[in-house]
């Protein structure tokens, strides 16, 4: 046998154990190399701005993983809020941009939530094996790409029996800041009658913050932006579905009658509105602060009116109410254990049928969907009012 055929006979028998594969991508993604290097795409920006302008899609390979690596396939990653911040370089925490993906120019990879599964792991490896579905222990992943490679340290194991891959995605963000924020800064007592008031209540931290508080025994209020006509009832019914005690619009909130009735629905005012819940801002949320009862915490967790909040002295100096702020980045920085007790027990509660993620609007990623879409998609959530939380959902990759 010719030099020439000893080299290339071992491609002829990848291309014909091709053909006869399935047409999935992933199997026919195996043959590429004969190296076992990995394909992956990832949507990429060198620079800060708005994502249309600064978005863009890049190939890549990733070679086997060795070692505690991890070769994961992306199965779904939501478009948050935060995601899109950090594209604009206003976020506090950003990603380094970095040469590891082969890009002329240093690049970084938006995307903090996810959904994965293992495809390969190195043999120091000892806490996932292939075919496991993971999350992302920290922010700052970079999940918006079809395949990743990370150290198994950075990711966090799921139990995938009885969940949809934009379940598990979703989880590590929107339900733990809700649960956190109702437990660690007043102890409500269900027992007492205690109540919460919280803004942006058809977010996917207020729709987690409703259901946690249902199922701890909490009532609550539940403000939402003004809606016109059987738009404002439905949110209404569907969020009342959830376990919400009331719900109310902004315009509702800074009506001159709102403390008269809020003081009715707690029992002449015997029952405590003791934490409230804040991810607006501005005027909002000091009519919001305005009904909390003596003592109580007000939580700020956004801004999203982007207007500062004014604190009239009545409020700190007769009824002594306490303003606090939680980030769940740096909180689930600092516990990473208690991080995922909580993802447990709220991925438990979507197993029960007890939880009900946010709507979400799918954006199919397929290895052939091209830059634009995926671009279009992300500047989308930027405009006005959306049916849902964007989520790229990954097929033949």
């Amino acid at each position: 046998m010719s030099r020439t055929s000893i080299i290339t006979a071992p491609l002829r028998l990848a291309t014909s154990h091709f053909r006869k594969t399935s047409k999935s991508t992933l199997d026919r993604r195996r043959y590429i190399s004969m190296y076992g290097y990995t394909q992956a795409k990832s949507l990429i920006y060198t620079k800060y701005g708005e994502p249309k302008d600064v978005l863009s899609l890049h190939t890549h390979s990733l070679s086997p993983p060795h070692s505690t690596l991890l070769t994961l396939r992306t199965l779904a990653a939501p478009l948050n809020p935060a995601d899109i911040n950090q594209i604009q370089g206003s976020y506090p925490s950003l990603p380094p941009f970095t040469s590891l993906l082969g890009t002329p120019s240093p690049s970084a990879v938006p995307g903090n939530e996810g959904c994965f599964e293992v495809l390969a792991a190195g043999s120091g490896a000892t806490s996932v094996r292939k075919g496991d579905w993971v999350i992302a222990k920290h922010t700052g992943l970079g999940t918006w790409r079809t395949h990743l490679q990370v150290d198994e340290s950075k990711v966090l194991r799921v139990e995938k029996e009885g969940l949809k891959p934009a379940q598990a995605g979703t989880v590590g963000v929107n339900p733990v800041t809700a649960w956190r924020m109702l437990t660690d800064f007043v102890s409500l007592d269900a027992g007492a009658g205690d109540w919460f008031v919280q803004n942006g209540a058809n977010s996917g931290v207020g729709r987690a913050a409703i259901q946690l508080g249902k199922r701890w025994g909490h009532k609550n209020i539940a403000v939402v932006r003004d809606r016109p006509g059987e738009e404002g009832e439905a949110l209404k019914r569907e969020l009342e579905a959830l376990g919400a005690t009331k719900v109310v619009s902004d315009t509702e909130v800074g009506a001159r009658d709102f403390a008269d009735r809020v003081k009715e629905w707690t029992d002449g005012g015997r029952e405590s509105v003791r934490l409230g819940l804040n991810c607006v801002g501005g005027k909002p949320a000091t009519a919001m602060a305005k009904v909390l009862s003596p003592g109580a915490h007000l939580v700020t967790y956004g801004a999203m009116s982007k207007q500062p909040m004014q604190i009239p002295a009545g409020m700190l100096i007769f009824k002594n109410l306490v303003f606090d702020g939680f980030w769940v980045s740096k909180w689930s920085d600092a516990h990473p254990a208690e991080k995922e007790h909580v993802v447990a027990e709220v991925l438990d509660m979507i197993r029960e049928g007890e939880f009900r993620n946010i709507p979400t609007v799918e954006v199919p990623w397929e290895w052939a969907t091209g830059s634009e879409a995926l671009v279009d998609a992300v500047q989308g959530t930027l405009e006005g009012y959306r049916k849902g939380k964007g989520v790229f959902v990954f097929g033949e990759t």
